[in-house]
């Protein structure tokens, strides 16, 4: 009985934790460029003296679902839609370089090229892009920003930098706790992609499909249920059989 026990309590508590995993997905539905994480359970025979015969229901996070999300046209010059395994280089809290595909960008007053989560983003050498002054600004589909100065004329348009812009695998990254992804190897460099990159004037939106979502949370629901019934069912089989040796005795 102990064993359906344990069995019952780790993946009652596996049940759980893939509930944040849903919940953190139904959250982020409309965050432009969001993926949603995936969670699953295997079982793992716990090792130690005597007979391996505890088994342990661990949660495993396989990554993220890498398909694209719809596609959202904005007219906007600073909104961009990444191509498939294209992933825009930021400037994370603690200046380390993250990547994501949240392509809804502004200038601050201070001219620093940041998305809307406020986080600068890079340039092909690895510093925050700054925007001079201007009146007009284009982004290419490689990624090279130019702009018209203040009072200058059309014929004046130049190029000001061109955004890092690397090409990934789904494989190659991991989501950090900020919601942006990182290398999964730190040593290895991700390369700089190369030609058509992206799309202006439109939005990249989440791959989450809330009804999809909503249904995976029922049915967590309902597994953390059926496995809380097992754990008192013991717990009463237990008593039952303490009163059976005490009335035998």
């Amino acid at each position: 009985m102990d064993k359906a026990l344990y069995v019952a309590m780790t993946g009652a508590r596996a049940s759980l934790q893939a509930q944040g995993a849903v919940s953190h997905n139904l959250a982020n539905a409309d965050t432009k460029g969001f993926k949603a994480a995936l969670a699953a359970t295997e079982a793992f025979r716990i090792q130690g003296e005597g007979f391996p015969s505890r088994v342990n229901a661990v949660l495993v996070e396989p990554g993220f679902d890498a398909r694209p999300g719809a596609q959202i046209v904005t007219g906007n010059a600073l909104d961009i839609s990444l191509r498939q395994d294209r992933w825009l280089a930021v400037q994370a809290e603690d200046g380390s370089q993250a990547y994501t595909r949240g392509g809804e960008m502004s200038v601050t007053p201070n001219g620093l090229l940041v998305t809307a989560g406020g986080r600068p983003v890079l340039g092909e050498n690895g510093a925050p892009i700054a925007i001079p002054p201007h009146q007009s600004i284009d982004v290419g589909n490689d990624g090279t920003i130019s702009i018209i100065a203040q009072g200058e004329g059309p014929q004046t348009m130049a190029m000001v930098g061109r955004m890092r812009i690397v090409d990934a695998t789904p494989e190659q990254l991991r989501r950090g706790g900020d919601g942006l992804m990182r290398s999964t190897d730190p040593q290895a460099a991700l390369p700089q992609a190369n030609g058509n990159s992206l799309t202006t004037g439109a939005l990249e939106g989440s791959n989450v499909n809330a009804a999809t979502a909503l249904v995976q949370m029922i049915q967590l629901q309902r597994q953390f249920e059926m496995q809380v019934k097992v754990i008192r069912s013991g717990d009463e089989m237990a008593q039952s059989s303490n009163q059976l040796l005490r009335l035998g005795g």
